[in-house]
């Protein structure tokens, strides 16, 4: 077993060097260095398998006649790099991850550019990873692939390999659904659909998984259950997995003599200042000028700090070329030129600005001589920066101020919080960050330290291979029940030996699809020539829940069972009439319509269908989410209010049924099979009412369940398309 890491860039660089020609590098980035940090501890780890290749762009286009470095790449770095031409990359990366998906998930709709040309792009890079993990997958292989560049990609893989194992992790915020439909509507379902390609699905933050299970339920219309989502084919799991960082190799960086002797200089240097700190790479979504801003009301107000602290800012270059980045670095260059300006002089400068990289030595030297961190996006993902700060303190003083808006401060609750667009706030916070007692540093810091330690970068990887393992196993208990080929032959075989067969068919979303409105469901020519061969060998009763109106019109001439409402009204192929399989009761009727009438006038775009003996409330057209919550509501109350009553509650695929509760499908197939020796039995539903039906079923019977989803049924098939499939090679088969 490997693993294949696939992100947008590789941990290493191709460079272009003139006369040098090729060379590599490493690569910098929060991602990089985490998920590197992680396969080195699998290489200590003997129960995890330490062999893996990354997959990525190597950050240059590289000619076919160059395609020697490539090779390189993969034996001495074990990475395979996907290249792509240089006006594809740019439409990608520049246009559709940043000019789209970047500002838009970061909740900046403004800076959104909707440009279809992006899109089709991003779908095409896409495609091209998908067919370069194909070129080296294994079966046997987990594909983990990370972040916003690449939503497309595991359902590509699954498209083709149906039963690879994927995870996706999303480093980024996921909005909300009323920020994220503001994409155009193929976007966004394609986006959703994506994702739900990976068995395993992480965010950093609850907040995140909740947004994403939200636009799902909303916008595809799949619920979930604890985060498992049940979607047409197959189960995924949807999870909080918050990434951690190398905790000892920061806590312990202090011990490094170089690192030692950085500090040691440093705090000279500062002698007699309050250090604060500031590490972020260029980008409107960090908060940067807020931050200034902030510490400028600081000063302001605070003039006895004049001359006694210092910021330490570090911005690392970032994006070149977007617009926005540009006009914020312009604005906190005059920002920070105008706050020297008026505060400073010839001996103290209150900001000491650096626009550069950082190596490892130097941010972790800077982390320990700084008093205060500022840590202040206007979202973040999680931000690895605070994680590490407070990782590196290894005598647990120093203070962090932590936006609320970042992942991380999920887990830094200790950290001095602040809403990062209040600049007061922000100035207060500064204000209590270098007054606070070191007694009390101390304490907050051992218990960030505790659970960095506990929750580290290693423990964030395995808990997203276990999560993959279990969510295998629990669709392995589904995929055990398909109907495969072998099964499918014995199913034939039996049929082409029997005398005398009996079919039981449901109707809607096992022989059709489900519409919005239920009117609308009526029966293909397709479905109707099937019908009328099935008909012609076989005892075939249709099994509805549908009034026998409908039904008498759809079907009433051929030579076909007709039973509505689950079994209340019967007619007989042999018959031209209906009868009542038994006399009912329907007084009830007048006590449950006003209780429905309610909750339908309170959930919008839900009606109600009134039959003889049933009253179904339907919510297809409805909001799912605020359905969600209605009908959980309508239910309780009905099967209280119900309880004296001889009805039933049934919750169906977007529907609530009341009906008589002496009778349902299991009643009329025993009544069925009592009167005829049938020597083949095949039973097709999807609905709850069809579990009535498999119960009673003799053991010989094949019962089928449409759907991916626990059942009584020995079997199961994916869709309405299955079902008829399977019912044209019955009418095909020869004796």
């Amino acid at each position: 077993m490997r693993i294949l890491i696939v992100s947008n860039r590789l941990p290493i660089t191709i460079e272009d060097q003139g006369n040098k020609g090729l060379v590599v590098k490493s690569s910098v980035g929060g991602l990089v260095s985490g998920i590197s940090d992680y396969l080195s501890m699998l290489k200590l780890s003997p129960a995890l398998s330490s062999q893996y290749i990354w997959i990525g762009s190597p950050g240059i286009y590289i000619k076919k006649h160059n395609e020697a470095i490539l090779n390189k790449l993969l034996k001495e770095y074990s990475c395979k790099g996907v290249i792509l031409p240089g006006d594809m990359i740019d439409k990608f990366y520049h246009g559709f991850c940043n000019k789209v998906l970047w500002p838009l998930f970061h909740s900046f709709p403004a800076y959104v550019e909707y440009n279809n040309d992006y899109w089709q792009v991003y779908k095409e890079v896409n495609s091209i990873f998908a067919k370069s993990i194909l070129e080296i997958m294994d079966d046997e292989d987990i594909i983990w692939i990370h972040d916003y560049h690449l939503m497309l990609l595991p359902r590509f893989i699954r498209e083709r390999k149906p039963f690879a194992k994927t995870i996706f992790f999303l480093h980024i915020p996921f909005p909300n659904f009323e920020i994220f439909r503001l994409l155009p509507k193929m976007w966004r379902v394609e986006i959703l659909e994506g994702v739900l390609g990976a068995d395993v699905i992480g965010f950093h933050t609850y907040e995140y998984s909740q947004h994403f299970l939200q636009c799902v339920l909303r916008i595809l219309g799949y619920t979930n259950e604890a985060g498992k989502i049940l979607t047409e084919d197959r189960l995924v799991k949807s999870g909080v997995f918050p990434m951690g960082i190398n905790f000892d190799k920061f806590n312990s960086a202090i011990d490094n003599p170089q690192i030692k002797k950085n500090v040691n200089n440093l705090k000279e240097k500062f002698k007699g200042y309050k250090v604060l700190l500031s590490i972020d790479r260029l980008d409107y979504t960090k908060g940067i000028r807020n931050r200034l801003e902030g510490y400028d009301s600081f000063l302001r107000n605070n003039p006895k700090y004049l001359k006694r602290v210092v910021l330490v800012m570090i911005i690392v270059p970032g994006r070149v070329g977007i617009e926005h980045y540009q006009r914020t670095k312009k604005e906190i260059d005059e920002l920070i030129g105008r706050i020297n300006g008026d505060f400073g002089d010839m001996g103290w400068l209150p900001i000491l600005y650096q626009n550069k990289f950082l190596s490892f030595e130097e941010i972790v030297s800077l982390y320990n001589i700084s008093d205060t961190m500022l840590v202040t996006p206007l979202r973040d993902g999680m931000n690895l920066i605070a994680k590490e700060y407070i990782a590196s303190r290894k005598d647990f003083t120093g203070v962090l101020v932590l936006s609320e808006m970042a992942g991380a401060s999920w887990e830094l609750t200790e950290a001095i919080l602040v809403n990062p667009n209040d600049i007061n706030e922000i100035a207060y916070a500064i204000k209590e960050a270098v007054e606070l007692p070191i007694e009390e540093q101390i304490n907050r810091n051992k218990v960030m330290q505790t659970r960095l330690k506990r929750y580290d970068i290693n423990r964030w990887g395995d808990e997203l291979m276990k999560g993959l393992v279990s969510i295998k196993e629990e669709q392995s208990r589904f995929f055990v029940k398909l109907l495969d080929n072998s099964i499918r032959e014995k199913l034939f075989n039996d049929y082409r030996k029997a005398k005398r067969k009996l079919i039981f068919l449901d109707y809607d979303g096992t022989v059709v699809p489900f519409v919005y409105q239920p009117a609308k469901a009526f029966p293909d020519e397709e479905l109707l020539e099937l019908f009328k061969k099935l008909t012609m060998n076989n005892e075939v009763v249709i099994l509805s829940g549908r009034d026998k109106r409908s039904l008498d019109n759809w079907f009433g001439y051929l030579k076909i069972n007709l039973v509505a409402e689950h079994g209340v009204w019967i007619r007989r192929k042999e018959d031209n009439f209906w009868k009542m399989f038994r006399s009912l009761n329907t007084d009830w009727k007048k006590q449950i319509m006003p209780i429905l009438l309610t909750y339908s006038d309170r959930l919008a775009g839900s009606f109600i269908e009134e039959k003889d003996f049933s009253i179904v409330w339907h919510y297809r057209q409805a909001n799912l989410e605020q359905a969600s919550f209605i009908v959980k509501d309508a239910i309780e109350y009905l099967i209280n209010f119900t309880a004296n009553l001889d009805v039933q509650v049934i919750q169906g695929s977007k529907v609530i049924e009341i009906r008589c509760g002496s009778i349902n499908k299991g009643v009329i197939a025993t009544d069925w099979l009592s009167k005829n020796n049938y020597d083949f039995i095949l039973a097709i539903g999807d609905d709850l009412t069809d579990e009535d039906l498999f119960k009673v079923l003799p053991s010989q019977a094949y019962t089928i369940k449409v759907g991916i989803a626990s059942s009584h049924a020995k079997f199961n098939v994916y869709n309405y398309l299955d079902t008829r499939k399977l019912l044209k090679d019955l009418v095909n088969i020869k004796k």
